[in-house]
């Protein structure tokens, strides 16, 4: 398939800037795969579709403060985003300068308490940089900004974030440091809602997945088959693994919290493998193993997220929904609205 088989028109003020008023009060867009009907809701109406017995599962990964504003050690602006440690010295970036970063060159962050030195850049473009001096986690603690998307800090027309961003573009459940963007179909639940979920007989479990550049990298290849996810740090712990299995075999449902939900529990069917990394990428056609239901929010055209939507819920029933979400004034990307496939 070509990637063009993934593009549908959008408005550009239908791209959301900030959340709704709150979490549950965004709308839901329900597709049921089987007859293509399509229904529209509140966020908070998902327990209708819920039944005892069910299982939702989340990723409970946290955002860091993974952007950092700064400069050349020669002088002229830059700005780095942090994606993962590789040990306690060297992590992977992207860097964000005019002209190329070069191997052996120093950049400066966090008002100068901070420095990195370049050591090499691979085939995804993210860079391998090691600390001169300084913490990398303390710069981000104490100077970083919420890695927000770049049509909204385009469209704000600021890098600069607010409370609220560290607020809203955070789960409710965030436990484990190590994101450099928000699981954001998890952005919708709230601890009341949550609740009320566990309270109808579902079970509500948690996996992680640090979400780096793998999931937000553009798709530059004119065929999909062509496309390489770069690697991300996924952990299921056993007692989860279990729970889901037992689930599914007593006739409950999985709904994935997600795409980064899915690609973990989509890989651990295949590997065997709780934790580790993946570099899974889920396009059509493709066997679900384990996922019956799937949230998630709507993506950008042409993304590896709207591939997999498309390969669970049918491509042409997916773009058709989308169709309908913009005729009804949705909201699109990170803080916009949801979607529900059944």
């Amino acid at each position: 398939m070509r990637v063009s088989d993934f593009d549908y028109p959008l408005p550009e003020e239908l791209i959301a800037t900030h959340p709704c008023q709150r979490r549950d009060e965004s709308r839901l867009l329900v597709l049921h795969k089987k007859t293509e009907r399509i229904e529209h809701r509140l966020f908070r109406d998902i327990t209708n579709y819920l039944c005892k017995g069910d299982v939702v599962v989340l990723n409970d990964t946290r955002v860091l403060k993974a952007r950092l504003l700064g400069h050349r050690e020669t002088g002229g602006k830059a700005e780095l985003l942090f994606l993962r440690s590789l040990d306690e010295r060297r992590f992977l970036c992207l860097i964000g300068t005019r002209g190329h970063a070069k191997r052996g060159e120093v950049f400066v962050f966090a008002k100068g308490a901070f420095k990195v030195r370049v050591l090499q850049k691979d085939e995804f473009g993210q860079f391998v940089v090691e600390v001169v001096e300084g913490d990398v986690y303390e710069a981000m603690r104490r100077y970083g900004l919420v890695p927000l998307p770049p049509y909204i800090t385009k469209k704000r027309g600021t890098k600069q974030t607010t409370s609220l961003d560290e607020q809203r573009y955070q789960t409710v459940f965030a436990a484990e440091n190590g994101s450099a963007a928000a699981p954001t179909a998890g952005l919708h639940f709230t601890h009341s809602l949550l609740k009320k979920i566990g309270e109808a007989g579902v079970s509500v479990l948690f996996v992680t997945l640090h979400i780096g550049y793998a999931t937000f990298r553009p798709v530059k290849c004119e065929y999909l088959n062509e496309h390489r996810m770069h690697e991300e740090v996924y952990r299921v712990d056993e007692a989860v693994w279990r729970g889901i299995e037992s689930a599914r075999r007593a006739g409950g449902r999985l709904f994935c919290v997600g795409t980064t939900t899915v690609r973990t529990l989509e890989t651990v069917a295949r590997t065997g493998k709780l934790s580790g990394v993946t570099d899974l990428f889920i396009y059509p056609p493709f066997e679900f193993r384990v996922t019956d239901c799937l949230v998630t929010n709507f993506h950008l055209p042409r993304s590896t997220l709207l591939m997999l939507v498309c390969a669970f819920g049918g491509r042409e029933a997916v773009l058709r929904a989308y169709r309908e979400a913009v005729a009804q004034r949705y909201r699109f990307y990170s803080y916009g609205d949801a979607m529900l496939i059944l």
